[in-house]
């Protein structure tokens, strides 16, 4: 048998009010006893978190790994490092790689390499679209057949409503959840930033917030008519919020995430024309900052989730308007989000576990972590006195095109456990 011992953790678990300081035992990955001056065996490995946060392993329902086909920018495995190191025990993969993961042959190949290559659980998504355009389903009973959970063409809009009614009737059948990206192309059109205020300061072509909110409307009517589940991608709108909010008054069975980066920031991060700060959907204003936040503490919005869009130095070091869209996130999610809302009392332990780990994995139709005795043990330690410098030195992800480059955040995560082995250090 293996044996482990945790000594003066603070414990959050989703639904309590504050930490709990105490000791756990775990045996051969399940954890066997939890309470204050646990006796500890002679043979046990002990782990003295010295009244550090442990927390359910963080999980992430938006990740873009890149692998196969454009392994300059990340991999499976330098992505999976990168997760470990923010804290993360299980990911799901978005399915625009090269070529894209659109039939069950290549579920069953993403998946392989991401046994032989990640130390975390890796789940796959699938395209909703043949190679995305669109038009055509993909082969969605071959893809749930070998293991998608989910049916997205992630950065794709889908442009025609008569394929997502199609899709959302298609796989009830499945039980899998169709993930959509809110745009109307021909409203977003070239623009590069939000569009405002600051996009005419700049001088810079403006995406305008309806073009998100239109299509969240168009497409919650379409799930509310047919049925399915429903999963709306990347909401960076107060008025999507709205809508959510809505809709889910109404019975509809839909889910929603948002990102550290919208929550966090806001389009005058773009002043200095980094394009760090380019991403899709764009950063948005303080007014829909805050309307995320209160989406995420009411429930409307049900998860955090990274977006991690790794891209090279060649291609972020184009002009603002030519460099593409998309910044990394597994490192920097958790340390941000308690410098600016843990932190600062704006949201507890309790409901960030909730949107970080018990949210997603019941997204992905993953049995939820807890931390109480029975249960496997798999666990992220932060400390909240620690700090994480962000810095191409530290990353384990190939690419830097984190809006926190450069920074320190408050906090540091400094053990992640999956069952009774210890992934870092």
């Amino acid at each position: 048998m293996s044996t482990l011992c945790i000594q003066n953790a603070c414990l959050v678990q989703t639904g309590e009010s504050s930490p709990v300081k105490t000791d756990l035992l775990i045996v051969d990955g399940i954890i066997q006893e939890i309470g204050v001056g646990l006796a500890v065996p002679s043979d046990a490995v002990c782990y003295d978190a010295a009244g550090q946060i442990l927390m359910p392993g963080l999980c992430d329902p938006h990740v873009h790994l890149r692998e196969p086909g454009r392994e300059d920018s990340e991999t499976i495995a330098s992505g999976t490092e990168a997760a470990i190191a923010g804290g993360y025990t299980r990911l799901l993969a978005m399915p625009n790689t090269d070529p894209p993961i659109d039939a069950g042959g290549m579920v069953t190949y993403v998946k392989s390499m991401a046994q032989n290559q990640s130390r975390i659980p890796v789940s796959v998504a699938g395209c909703l679209t043949r190679g995305r355009k669109g038009d055509k389903l993909a082969e969605i009973a071959d893809m749930a057949a070998q293991g998608a959970v989910m049916m997205t063409d992630c950065n794709h809009a889908l442009q025609d409503e008569y394929v997502l009614r199609r899709a959302l009737e298609y796989t009830r059948d499945f039980d899998v959840v169709v993930g959509v990206y809110p745009d109307t192309p021909a409203l977003s059109g070239e623009g590069v930033m939000h569009e405002g205020e600051m996009s005419f300061r700049l001088g810079l072509q403006g995406i305008p917030a309806m073009a998100e909110e239109i299509a969240i409307e168009r497409e919650l009517r379409v799930a509310c008519a047919v049925g399915g589940r429903i999963h709306i991608q990347n909401v960076s709108t107060g008025e999507g919020v709205a809508s959510i909010r809505r809709f889910k008054a109404q019975g509809l069975q839909v889910t929603a995430e948002t990102t550290p980066h919208h929550l966090l920031l806001n389009h005058s991060a773009l002043v200095g024309y980094h394009t760090r700060f380019k991403m899709m959907p764009p950063l948005r204003t303080p007014e829909d900052q805050e309307a995320l936040l209160a989406g995420l503490l009411d429930g409307t919005l049900d998860m955090i989730a990274t977006g991690h869009a790794p891209h090279t130095d060649f291609e972020k070091h184009l002009d603002f308007m030519h460099a593409p869209f998309g910044v990394t996130g597994l490192e920097t999610a958790l340390p941000a989000l308690y410098t600016e809302l843990v932190k600062t009392g704006k949201m507890s332990w309790a409901v960030l576990v909730e949107k970080m780990s018990t949210a997603p994995r019941k997204l992905l139709k993953v049995e939820a972590l807890h931390l109480r005795v029975g249960e496997r043990f798999e666990a992220t330690l932060f400390d909240p006195e620690g700090e994480t410098v962000i810095s191409r030195e530290s990353m384990k992800s190939r690419s830097f095109n984190s809006p926190w480059l450069g920074e320190t955040l408050s906090g540091k995560v400094t053990q992640v456990f999956l069952g009774n082995e210890a992934l870092m250090g």
